[in-house]
């Protein structure tokens, strides 16, 4: 087998890994099991020449992009800090602390607002912002983008002002800023902000002032969750799901109960973080079909620039909130009792807890399934990097 030659324009594989909040340790296990499949004999750089990531995927990303040099020691650090984590590590979970939120935000809605007192956010994430400085060296994406390891790192926030999806982007100096309906790339040097602007997951987390404007979490009004990664240089792609790639659909029962708070707002999580990736992922599919349908002059003498992408798509074989209900005991107690005066009790708001659940245990369940999940994959993977029969 023939392997593609890295950094070729022709033959950029790019990744793409969506937001999840805790659900990204299932990525973790995806990547581990890349570095397994991939020979020696292609090197010990990325596999991936462009790497996109958004909300818990843009922290992912960003690691993976800081270590492109050495891509198994970059996926073997990503996964000690997961398979090692706490809530506390994300945002703080001391009693002081969850209870001074909620009664800010209690206040709040008791006395008609507090003016420039009014809350942001209903949970801290200074830990967060420590765990990352403490991991990463932001001047190292540059270096392994000069030093040829990289084409491009591109992390997507959503303005508050403007609604657009805004991937700021890291990479070659060939790449141009483009502008699509309510989607813009705009170059940058990437560092922390950008990840805790592409991780503020709204109500939960605080905004992040960007320039001149507000960012929050990148999944939100993300139509199109490719399309970064095409725009910086990639011809295909591996993409990295949090969910199970064909949920089932729940019988309808007799007499259906009011829905506890946290199960529409874990529905509401679902809409933000995974609905936009399933669609892009059809349309892809329905453009390839289409163009492979036209002959290739025809598209040359009508302009056409549309090319088929290659899209590998690997998703959870189970279903994450199940796994979630069986270590929801897990999140601090503090946590647990405000989850509760939303809902959470038995399975009801296990959607809701497998974002917010950063416990060692869920997360290596979750690494441990997509490990096998990769492994089970593992003829497609080696193929998206084989130079062999590509069109």
């Amino acid at each position: 087998m023939k392997w593609l030659q890295k950094n070729c324009p022709e033959s950029r594989v790019g990744l793409v890994l969506p937001g999840g909040g805790a659900r990204g340790a299932y990525q973790v296990g995806v990547l581990k099991a890349v570095a397994r499949v991939l020979p020696k004999s292609y090197g010990t750089t990325s596999p991936f020449s462009v790497i996109t990531g958004t909300s818990a995927g843009s922290i992912n990303a960003t690691a993976l992009a800081i270590h492109a040099d050495h891509f198994r020691k970059g996926v073997m650090r990503l996964s000690h800090v997961w398979k090692n984590f706490h809530s506390e590590q994300v945002f703080r979970t001391d009693t002081l602390g969850i209870f001074k939120s909620g009664g800010h935000w209690l206040a709040a809605m008791m006395l008609g607002g507090l003016g420039k007192h009014n809350p942001h956010s209903l949970l801290d994430r200074a830990p967060l912002v420590e765990l990352l400085n403490t991991y990463f060296d932001y001047s190292k994406i540059q270096q392994v983008i000069d030093d040829g390891h990289l084409h491009a790192l591109g992390i997507t926030a959503s303005g508050y002002h403007s609604g657009q999806s805004v991937t700021f982007y890291q990479g070659a100096d060939s790449i141009k800023p483009w502008a699509r309906e309510r989607r813009v790339g705009c170059a940058t040097n990437l560092g922390i902000e950008h990840l805790m602007a592409s991780s503020a997951i709204p109500l939960l987390f605080s905004a992040i002032k960007l320039n001149r404007e507000y960012f929050g979490d990148g999944s939100m009004r993300q139509t199109a969750p490719l399309s970064s990664a095409l725009h910086l240089g990639a011809d295909r792609v591996l993409v990295v799901g949090v969910q199970e790639s064909r949920p089932p659909v729940p019988e309808r029962e007799g007499n259906i109960n009011y829905p506890p708070m946290a199960d529409i707002l874990g529905h509401a999580m679902n809409s933000i973080f995974l609905d936009g990736l399933d669609s892009d992922l059809e349309r892809v599919e329905r453009i390839n079909k289409t163009i492979r349908l036209i002959p290739s002059r025809k598209l040359e003498r009508g302009g056409v620039t549309l090319r088929p992408v290659e899209v590998l798509c690997i998703s959870p074989s189970q279903e994450i909130d199940e796994i979630a209900a069986r270590y929801s005991h897990l999140l601090p107690r503090s946590l647990r009792f405000l989850l509760r005066g939303v809902g959470v009790y038995g399975n009801h708001g296990s959607t809701l807890v497998s974002y917010l659940l950063f416990e060692k245990a869920f997360c290596r369940e979750l690494i441990a399934l997509g490990y096998k999940d990769a492994m089970n994959s593992k003829d497609e993977i080696l193929d998206l990097f084989s130079s062999e029969n590509k069109s």
